[in-house]
């Protein structure tokens, strides 16, 4: 929802955090923006651009599968999955939105590793073009914030 208050989140520093991104290239336009707001954001909530890694597959329904890659290695305290699908004539664009969001979702509570979802979902190519900067910057944030709490909860283990 464009425009939705989103309230602030609690703790934004990424001074410690390290981050991975996976970026499908289908709709590579607005993916390319969603990767450039999302990465400006880390840096400027902190986190160094050493410890932002960046890697990029063919299309949405491949991002899981590499999140699950990047999470084996147990080097990230978040994950950030962009990618655009924008609707056709056909029940394709459903398929591939359900799919990649279930297999993002699905990673996150398996391996209890924060991954901001900013796999966009549009009518229109228009409506791609008016999320791309908001939502590269959201999962950014996201990323961060859940990062922290989850982290301070291992802090106390």
């Amino acid at each position: 929802m464009q425009n939705a208050e989103k309230g602030q989140g609690q703790n934004m520093n990424g001074a410690a955090l390290k981050i991975g991104i996976v970026q499908a290239r289908f709709n590579e336009s607005i993916t390319n923006t969603l990767f450039a707001s999302c990465r400006d954001e880390l840096l400027k909530l902190g986190v160094k651009s050493e410890n932002i890694d960046h890697v990029t597959v063919p299309g949405a329904l491949e991002v899981p599968v590499a999140l699950q890659t990047l999470a084996d290695t147990d080097q990230y305290d978040a994950l950030v999955a962009l990618g655009c699908i924008i609707r056709g004539e056909t029940y394709h664009f459903e398929l591939v939105a359900n799919e990649s969001g279930a297999g993002v979702t699905r990673l996150a509570l398996d391996y209890r590793l924060p991954i901001a979802n900013a796999i966009i979902t549009t009518e229109n190519i228009e409506q791609a073009i008016a999320r791309q900067v908001d939502k590269g910057r959201d999962a950014a944030q996201v990323a961060v914030e859940m990062a922290n709490l989850l982290n301070s909860y291992d802090d106390h283990e």
